[in-house]
């Protein structure tokens, strides 16, 4: 089950999201180069309960460091693919999250959610003596507020069957529903010197989410999200779009609606579009044209319904502006 991107279009580019995505990204390629002092660095900037918690171990780590670990354990990763799919996880559900709080407070509640993600471990697992590192306790506080902000929102995922794709639309609440059962069935099957992933951290995280959400929106940004607001507008929609056509009665043509903004219809775009369409799941790259109008139809010939005498019909795709976009 691996998310593809979601509904919910942004007003503004998600600069902090992306400024988090490319710090990881850049530390993790520092790891690389350290080679055989990579175990030590991890030891060092990791949260490693044990050394909170035995003073003989204590000693071997010195104020700052015991000091900054639980904040620098959440920029770390063991492995590409972890960061991958961190970092994926983080671009998918992290933007909708900085519009709504702003810049100022989006960072405020992504550090806090990621420093509560290592507590709730810690306090689970005092005598562990594994590091913890990675985004991930972060990353769980963001679907927190994600589930309760975007809960009717759907996810377009990615669900492998015998080897074959198959996309499928699954509201919010039903994919972080199920994601943090995971993480609950995970975390009760598994201990805390044998575990490779720290699924309490990932509950923790979650679950503080929801709650300092609301707190989070007091937070006084002053003019520092209004200055922001106006410096990354969005020019143009989404370039994923799930679209759900209608065919009525015995007509053989499929109808649905495209968004575009204005500035997409001034200068033309191309839009990657997903419809699922009798039972199966089509990606289509459909061109808008320079000069299209509020309403303008987009046909797209032999994509509509097979009639029982052999016919085929069209898909017609209208042109709509968003809301915000007029």
């Amino acid at each position: 089950m691996f998310p593809i991107r979601d509904t919910v279009p942004c007003k503004n580019y998600p600069v902090v999201n992306t400024l988090i995505i490319a710090v990881n990204i850049l530390i993790y390629l520092f790891q690389l180069t350290l080679g055989p002092e990579l175990n030590r660095f991890i030891y060092s900037y990791g949260l490693v309960p044990a050394r909170y918690t035995e003073p003989a171990l204590s000693t071997l780590f010195s104020f700052s460091q015991q000091l900054t670990a639980p904040f620098t354990f959440m920029f770390l990763h063991g492995s590409f693919w972890h960061l991958i799919a961190n970092m994926w996880s983080l671009y998918i559900f992290g933007d909708n999250i900085e519009d709504r709080l702003g810049p100022f407070r989006y960072l405020i509640f992504y550090i806090m959610c990621g420093i509560a993600s290592g507590f709730s471990h810690f306090f689970l697992n005092f005598d562990s003596t594994v590091p913890v590192i990675g985004a991930s306790g972060a990353i769980a506080g963001v679907m927190g507020a994600y589930f309760v902000l975007y809960p009717r929102a759907k996810i377009l995922t990615l669900i492998p069957l015998f080897f074959i794709p198959y996309f499928i639309d699954i509201p919010a609440f039903i994919f972080l529903g199920l994601w943090l059962a995971i993480q609950f069935f995970s975390a009760a099957g598994a201990s805390a010197e044998s575990a490779s992933i720290a699924w309490w951290a990932h509950i923790g995280g979650f679950i503080f989410g929801i709650f300092i959400l609301n707190l989070t929106f007091k937070i006084p940004s002053g003019n520092i999200d209004r200055i922001f607001n106006r410096l990354t507008k969005r020019k143009r929609t989404e370039k994923l779009q799930i679209i759900h056509p209608i065919g009525p009665g015995n007509d053989p043509d499929l109808y649905g609606t495209i968004f575009i903004s204005a500035y997409e219809a001034v200068m033309g775009t191309k839009k990657l579009v997903n419809i699922p369409v009798h039972l199966k799941r089509r990606l289509l790259t459909v061109t808008i044209p320079p000069g299209v109008t509020q309403g303008t139809l987009l046909r797209l010939n032999g994509l509509g319904k097979v009639m029982p005498d052999s016919r085929t019909g069209n898909l017609i795709l209208k042109v709509s502006f968003r809301e915000e976009e007029k």
